[in-house]
């Protein structure tokens, strides 16, 4: 056999080797769930749209009101729980712990939740928005809000 004939046998056995490694890797999610099954599951919902703002605008330390909206294809949502978690990591160098606030947003219809909350000192404070629904994050967003 020659040199030519030997290397293009060996690129024949690699390239049986990985499309059966391949089609074997097809048949593995068909053992999941019957056909029938699947069909029977709901549609997935939607894009999930979040706005975050504060009352007093920009934010201030102490009391502020949080709203949020949340909207899906479009339509309000109005049976989330919504939360506003506030995150100021530690500074060392001014001997301050990290901080956290979070507040429990209740609905106000139409998909609006608002919800008094604390901003603990004036800066820059990281906002994850929450919105659950059925236990199951529904949508998160985050974003930074600074205080005065």
């Amino acid at each position: 056999m020659t040199q030519t004939t030997k290397r293009g046998l060996v690129v024949i056995a690699i390239a049986g080797a990985v499309t059966g490694s391949a089609a074997c890797g097809r048949t593995e999610p068909a053992s999941q769930a019957p056909a029938a099954s699947q069909a029977a599951a709901p549609a997935q919902a939607g894009a999930v749209a979040i706005t975050f703002k504060t009352d007093p605008d920009p934010a201030k330390t102490g009391d502020n009101v949080f709203e949020v909206m949340v909207m899906q294809d479009g339509k309000p949502v109005s049976d989330a729980a919504v939360s506003a978690e506030f995150y100021m990591p530690a500074m060392p160098a001014m001997k301050m712990a990290e901080m956290r606030s979070k507040t429990d947003l209740s609905s106000a219809g139409d998909g609006v939740y608002r919800g008094n909350g604390q901003v603990m000192m004036a800066g820059s404070w990281e906002v994850t928005v929450m919105a659950m629904r059925n236990g199951q994050e529904l949508a998160s967003k985050k974003l930074t809000v600074t205080a005065k």
